[in-house]
């Protein structure tokens, strides 16, 4: 199968080279002819337009900034969707959106899905990172070998615009735990704790999180780099703000969320590291939270291994059982 991919960013480029490392045929396209020009040299080849990947692939894969860079990639592209071509969202996007795009696509003839990422652009760069996918079966089951290199757990989250709900959901308490382990960092050492203690308190404990067992690390570092800045947090912050608004929940924490990056950004402007959010705290209380022996960027140890899918639990158990009556009948 031949894949096109557009948009080698922070995650897109470690996907992308996933594919490449296991041998796809890969076309690649991005604004940033540097970024083409280092796949290409790897072996991709250049993609010239996302209309030309669309005519010469069998799948596209789109991992933008913004829903209005997919947007325009999948409007250029349109002309070139026949019955054998997919499209496959890997942005964090907003889910109207993406039903909007997947239907101008089934509108040609082709198939869509979404197919977001979680996990650590460390995790993206190994294949080991987690995708959910929004589609219909049949296009799942086709794109599954593509998806479990991709990643590792792979989780079919039912139709289109399922995903992007789902992916939003989990940034949002990815950032609420960063928020709680910057108070808690702050505190600990306002309170005269040593920090690399606090750091292995929190680890082995109730408290900890994916979130504080990386963000934590770049953070006493003094790098922050995480490869995620503060005008994405905010955009999927406020997705997930504006999902609970449409579902007309009165949520507490969330808008104090989006006021608090809001402030970040003013302060520190929106391409800032999303973990410099503790400047705010480190500022206000003229406290430098580092500490020695922490990495300065993550890196993922796991060796890579091929993906599979994850059923979910409540499902996981009936499956079974039906299986082993169909076995058992047989």
């Amino acid at each position: 199968m031949k894949i096109g991919f557009v948009g080698l960013g922070n995650v897109g480029g470690k996907l992308a080279g996933s594919l490449l490392r296991n041998g796809f045929d890969l076309t690649v396209h991005d604004l940033d002819e540097t970024l083409v020009a280092k796949f290409v040299a790897r072996g991709a080849k250049p993609g010239t337009t996302p209309l030309a990947l669309m005519q010469d692939c069998d799948a596209v894969i789109t991992c933008l900034p913004s829903p209005a860079a997919s947007a325009a990639v999948v409007e250029a592209m349109l002309p070139a969707v026949t019955a054998d071509k997919i499209w496959m969202e890997m942005s964090t996007t907003d889910a109207g959106e993406v039903k909007r795009l997947s239907d101008l696509v089934k509108a040609q003839g082709g198939s869509a899905m979404e197919c977001p990422v979680s996990g650590g652009c460390h995790r993206a760069d190994t294949g080991n990172i987690s995708i959910f996918a929004g589609c219909d079966r049949a296009t799942f089951e086709r794109m599954l070998p593509t998806l479990t290199t991709l990643g590792r757990r792979v989780l079919h989250t039912g139709d289109i615009g399922t995903a992007s709900i789902l992916k939003v959901m989990t940034n949002y308490l990815a950032t609420a735990n960063l928020l709680t382990c910057c108070e808690a960092l702050v505190t600990m050492k306002a309170a005269g704790m040593d920090l690399n203690t606090t750091y292995e308190a929190m680890k082995i404990s109730s408290g900890t999180s994916f979130v504080h067992e990386t963000e934590s690390q770049v953070i006493l570092n003094g790098s922050r780099d995480i490869s995620f800045t503060m005008d994405l947090v905010k955009k999927d912050i406020g997705l997930f703000q504006k999902i609970a608004d449409q579902a007309g929940v009165p949520l507490e924490i969330s808008p104090l969320m989006v006021e608090i990056f809001n402030d970040g950004i003013a302060r520190f402007g929106e391409r800032e590291l999303s973990p410099n959010i503790i400047r705010r705290l480190e500022e206000a209380t003229g406290l430098s939270i580092t500490a020695p022996g922490f990495p300065a960027e993550m890196t993922d140890d796991e060796p890579e291994e091929q993906g599979y899918e994850v059923i979910p639990t409540g499902l996981s158990a009936p499956l079974a059982t039906l299986v082993g009556a169909k076995t058992a009948a047989e």
